[in-house]
């Protein structure tokens, strides 16, 4: 199972660790590491959004210790593997539940487009194949078809779900589903909201309703407020945690999409700036496509180590 998650990453992060592979080879032509090499570098890196102050970190480094020493390039590719690593060090974290405080209400939030229902189902099925009773809340009233989206989902899992056609109001359906969770001892209820950031004001009044109705129920819930990002959004998705974060105070991230995207590095620039860990990666639209986030085997692919 873990080779084959390895192989699935590997793929996914093909698009992103080609440009850093290639760029490395054609940037590498001679054996001494000077100034118009580490320039290039640096550039390289830039581009494949690693984040400006942490590519100039990456490249100084690399001066001081390699500057007109020889090179070749699988060394250049550990070194920036290794870096990578030390700075993602503290950025996984796992997404467990107290036994002791069930049931884990879930507040999953993230704009339209993200893949934030479908990580719900994959999010659902990873705490059922551990034996957990999982119950549903398709509060995205927003949007007729996220909650049909939802809706298919927990039928193919064979996993109940709160949805309320007809009601508007999110925060009734984040009311009931709690309300269902505690009564029927479900241990992991897992809610969807809207996401339209457009409309910021409205969005942060519906997030602040119903964390309000649920807090009612129990005052220590949501015991996990998740953010989705689309890795093909690149910088852009930095922003988006930002605003979520004013919002929803979030607690961790789940990267979605990395399969499509030759920008992987954005993951990197993102943990650097904001001090949240990063729960899971997904890699493809299968209902097992979504993993703890591995930082080494991260590290090594996206420079194009094996």
């Amino acid at each position: 199972m873990k080779n084959t998650w390895f192989q699935k990453l590997k793929s996914s992060l093909s698009k992103s660790s080609n440009t850093i592979s290639q760029g490395i080879t054609k940037i590498i032509t001679s054996k001494r590491l000077d100034e118009e090499t580490l320039q290039d570098l640096e550039d390289l890196l830039i581009s494949a959004d690693i984040g400006l102050d942490l590519s100039i970190s990456i490249v100084e480094k690399l001066k001081k210790e390699k500057f007109n020493k020889d090179i070749d390039i699988a060394e250049i590719k550990k070194f920036l593997a290794d870096e990578i690593e030390i700075k993602l060090a503290s950025s996984y974290k796992e997404l467990s539940i107290d036994k002791n405080r069930l049931p884990h209400i879930i507040l999953v939030v993230g704009v339209n487009g993200s893949g934030k229902t479908t990580t719900i189902a994959k999010l659902a099925n990873n705490f059922k194949k551990n034996g957990s009773k999982v119950l549903l809340g398709a509060a995205d009233t927003f949007r007729a078809a996220a909650m049909e989206q939802l809706t298919s989902w927990a039928l193919r899992l064979n996993i109940e779900i709160v949805s309320s056609a007809g009601i508007t109001d999110a925060a009734s359906v984040a009311f009931e589903t709690v309300k269902k969770a505690k009564e029927n001892n479900f241990d992991v209820a897992i809610i969807d909201t809207a996401g339209r950031l457009q409309n910021r004001s409205e969005l942060m009044d519906e997030l602040a309703k119903i964390i309000r109705v649920i807090k009612k129920l129990d005052p220590e819930a949501p015991h996990s407020v998740i953010l989705t990002l689309d890795a093909t959004a690149g910088q852009n998705a930095i922003q988006q945690a930002k605003v979520f974060n004013e919002i929803a105070n979030i607690t961790g991230l789940i990267i979605t999409k990395l399969d499509g995207s030759a920008k992987a590095g954005y993951i990197i620039s993102i943990a650097q700036e904001i001090s949240l860990p990063i729960h899971y990666i997904g890699v493809g639209e299968s209902i097992d496509d979504l993993n703890d986030f591995d930082i080494k085997s991260f590290s090594r692919l996206i420079v194009g180590l094996d």
